[in-house]
């Protein structure tokens, strides 16, 4: 039903909601906005916690930026793939641990390559040779001395300034540092996997902020088969609605009122918000009263970065047992990489991987002319190369439910972005991998971020309430996690 203007005026004063003679007579309800990882944490522990949950999806299924598709007859994660700190300090192992999922290692610490080690690759120049191991190794230690050369550029800053000016600058007083020929093109190569951690390029990310992020031990690993059994475990027994998608939040005094696109509404205590920060710049959800200003500054200010995935099929592996085959090029928008889950899941399966511009680029095509551009490149690294199968390919970034993957620091931005965006609005409260407090962009970083708001709005309406029964919190599916039982990691 449509809500009249003196419905919402009235509800927005409190003089709408209907006040209980009796304090304590139903637990509290809760409307959790947002099917991805981050929001169906939020409703799990408020679930456990014997909260009335209601969680508003509005695609056609859960996990949002995570989506492993099944239609090549294996897992194929689309979005989300890796868990960035294979450690127990990830607060996604236990849950991993209690399901019995395998990682397949694919980098230790301080890589240079972020979530690759130089221990399982093979790089093509753009005709097709292949590009000497030796090289590739020196042009890597290169890049690793440039990085550490651009935290004097930093240190010596008052403004902050874009990753690949610094770069610029140190390669001005060290020409040492230079690469010429197909040395310059490995080097490009470098920053294109640096542009592919941040998803975006290199002329967007900050200076000040670019190696700041608080990465867990343990190195990064590839989920073998796939993040949604994750997913569906933490959904089990909640009520979600897909298919709805809102439009408007009102946020009244006691309660909020949710309203969705075909004009039906939701009544709860509090809502938390996990929506993808895409979909918060594009203020396609309206909130009344509007967000402060201090708020919105936040959402437009704080980056949002795009990579996408080509996933082809064959019937036959033609490629070396690698883990990465890369392509360099002379500039960064003309480098790419694909991932070999044959070497990691046994599938004859290559994943194309653009990130930054070249990912919006990508999305302007087809998906058949997508896939014929990227075996145009193949068939040159491997001229005996077959036709797929089967392919797929994402479109993050225009995907109206997302507009984007990852939130990145832009050049210049405000030290406490973070802060105002995950801070609480009266009855509101915000989750998603963008309010994480050390760990953005990352899965577990969205997880504990849906966590925290939970946590914070659980104890927001238990002080409102006053006197209702703490509830201990029960552990995933009620189970006691055993931190003993070790992760499943291979690398063959």
């Amino acid at each position: 039903m449509e809500i009249k203007d003196s419905i919402s005026d009235h509800f927005l004063d409190g003089t709408s909601a209907p006040r209980s003679k009796k304090k304590h007579s139903s637990s509290p309800t809760v409307i959790v906005i947002g099917g991805g990882i981050s929001g169906i944490a939020a409703a799990r522990i408020l679930h456990n916690a014997s909260f009335k949950v209601i969680l508003l999806e509005s695609r056609d299924r859960i996990g949002g930026r995570i989506h492993t598709d099944y239609s090549f007859g294996c897992p194929v994660d689309m979005g989300a793939s890796w868990l960035h700190g294979v450690c127990n300090a990830n607060p996604l192992a236990p849950l991993i641990r209690c399901l019995g999922l395998s990682l397949y290692r694919t980098s230790g610490d301080n890589s240079v390559l972020y979530d690759h080690d130089l221990e399982s690759y093979s790089l093509f120049d753009m005709d097709g040779r292949r590009v000497p191991q030796q090289m590739v190794i020196e042009v890597g230690e290169a890049f690793g001395r440039i990085l550490k050369e651009t935290e004097k550029v930093r240190d010596e800053h008052t403004n902050d300034m874009s990753i690949i000016q610094a770069i610029s600058i140190v390669l001005d007083r060290h020409p040492e540092l230079r690469q010429e020929g197909i040395a310059q093109e490995v080097l490009q190569w470098y920053i294109c996997r640096m542009e592919a951690w941040f998803a975006a390029d290199a002329d967007m990310i900050s200076l000040k902020s670019w190696d700041q992020e608080h990465v867990l031990s343990g190195g990064h690993g590839l989920m073998v088969e796939g993040y949604y059994p994750l997913i569906k475990a933490l959904a089990e027994d909640i009520d979600i609605r897909l298919n709805h998608r809102v439009a408007k939040i009102f946020n009244g005094c006691n309660k909020v009122m949710v309203k969705l696109e075909d004009g039906n509404h939701f009544v709860a205590d509090a809502a938390i918000i996990t929506v993808p920060l895409g979909v918060l710049k594009a203020n396609l959800i309206e909130f009344e009263p509007k967000l402060p200003e201090w708020k919105n500054t936040a959402i437009s200010d704080i980056g949002v970065g795009n990579e996408n995935k080509i996933a082809l099929r064959f019937d036959n592996v033609f490629w070396p047992n690698v883990e990465l085959l890369g392509i360099v090029g002379p500039t960064s928008y003309a480098c790419g990489y694909f991932l070999n889950l044959h070497k990691a899941t046994g599938h004859p399966v290559l994943v194309y991987m653009v990130a930054g511009r070249f990912a919006y680029d990508y999305e302007k095509l087809s998906d058949e002319a997508a896939a014929n551009l990227v075996m145009l490149q193949l068939k040159k690294m491997f001229p005996d190369a077959t036709e797929p199968v089967q392919y797929l390919v994402s479109r993050w970034g225009t995907d109206p439910n997302s507009l984007g993957c990852y939130s990145y620091d832009v050049v210049g931005k405000s030290e406490d972005l973070y802060d105002r965006l995950r801070a609480p609005l009266g009855n509101l409260f915000f989750g998603g991998e963008a309010v994480s407090l050390e760990h953005q962009g990352s899965v577990h970083g969205a997880y504990s971020a849906g966590v925290m708001a939970a946590e914070n709005c659980k104890r927001h309406l238990t002080e409102r309430v006053g006197g209702l029964e703490k509830i201990q919190l029960l552990s995933f599916k009620g189970e006691a996690l055993d931190a003993t039982v070790p992760l499943q990691i291979s690398r063959m």
